[in-house]
């Protein structure tokens, strides 16, 4: 009992630090600030577009799946370095933007956001036999399901997802201005977190900064690079405005380029070439689930970085 006691209030009093390091760690950043600015740019961006419950959505599914962590007491390590919550705060954000705000809505989120704690633990034990992470498919998978149950239940309707139909593109709605195109860069940042605003786009630069230069440079890389290939490529143009085409590269940019490969000039090529490729696999996933009217949120990014980090290379961990 006295260890139950001790743990208890080891846990709440490193609570908040546990939070903000989850929601680092969408970008791979394991630094509270970090979590901190990226709060503060769901919060100003969610607010900003007329969404705030995006915001509280992605506030609840980080403590609900940070707290089925030291419910199940799943290793201590990873509850620190806020393991535990990242996949729950991207349900958190997934939820309010295409279902339908009812009681039964929350209900499922913090449902989903639990459930993604424990099929990281399955899914880590699986593909790290690999030397693999899951990375954010556990939100994916999970989100997936219930979206897709959301089709025949009518207490959470998917009033915001996409009519199901055979792909087919628009390249209309885009515009070439200066001002434009950062602000469409910008939002492919953003929507890591299912934001579309360029402010919450510099938000998150900053708090990548504070923790790695590195990240910040390769998230903006990622960004501009799914930004070009969508627009050379004549993509869809609203998605292409919206930032669609750059959330995903945005976070392979920052595995290959920052996180698991070296600085050097071989492994920096390798990150860009991975990064093009995204943005096929993107696009090929949104004409896959488009007759579901199934969002590919960032399953791209985890089947791309799968793909061009299972030949294990030598360049793929960094010097020390």
């Amino acid at each position: 009992m006295a260890f139950d006691r001790i743990y208890i209030s080891e846990s709440i009093r490193h609570f908040p630090c546990t939070v903000a390091r989850g929601t680092g760690q969408v970008m791979f950043q394991d630094n509270a600030w970090t979590g901190l600015l990226f709060l503060i740019g769901i919060f100003i961006g969610a607010y900003h577009e007329g969404f705030p419950l995006v915001a509280w959505g992605a506030l609840v599914g980080i403590i609900v799946s940070t707290l089925t962590g030291h419910i199940l007491r799943l290793p201590d390590q990873h509850g620190a370095n806020g393991l535990w919550g990242f996949n729950g705060i991207l349900v958190g954000c997934a939820f309010p933007t295409f279902l339908a705000n009812t009681v039964w809505m929350w209900i499922a989120m913090i449902i989903c956001s639990a459930m993604t704690t424990i099929a990281r633990s399955g899914m880590d034990n699986i593909f790290g036999k690999w030397n693999l992470s899951s990375f954010t498919f556990p939100f994916v998978f999970c989100t997936w399901l219930f979206l897709l149950s959301a089709r025949l239940f009518q207490g959470f309707p998917a009033v915001n997802m996409g009519t199901p139909e055979f792909a087919h593109g628009h390249t209309g709605g885009i515009s070439y201005g200066f001002f434009d195109i950062i602000t469409y860069w910008l939002n492919g940042i953003s929507q890591v977190f299912l934001i579309k605003s360029w402010i919450t786009g510099l938000l998150f630069l900053a708090g990548l900064a504070v923790s790695n230069i590195r990240a910040a440079i390769w998230a903006a890389a990622g960004s501009a690079i799914g930004l070009v290939i969508a627009l050379v490529w004549q993509g869809p143009g609203q998605d292409i405005a919206n930032g669609l085409y750059g959330f995903s590269a945005v976070l392979t940019a920052i595995a290959l380029g920052a996180t698991f490969c070296n600085s050097t000039w071989r492994a920096a090529l390798w990150a860009v070439f991975g990064t093009i490729a995204t943005v096929f696999v993107q696009a090929a996933m949104n004409a896959f689930f488009a007759p579901m009217g199934l969002p590919t949120l960032t399953g791209p990014f985890c089947v791309a970085t799968w793909i061009f980090l299972l030949p294990a290379y030598n360049f793929f961990m960094p010097k020390k």
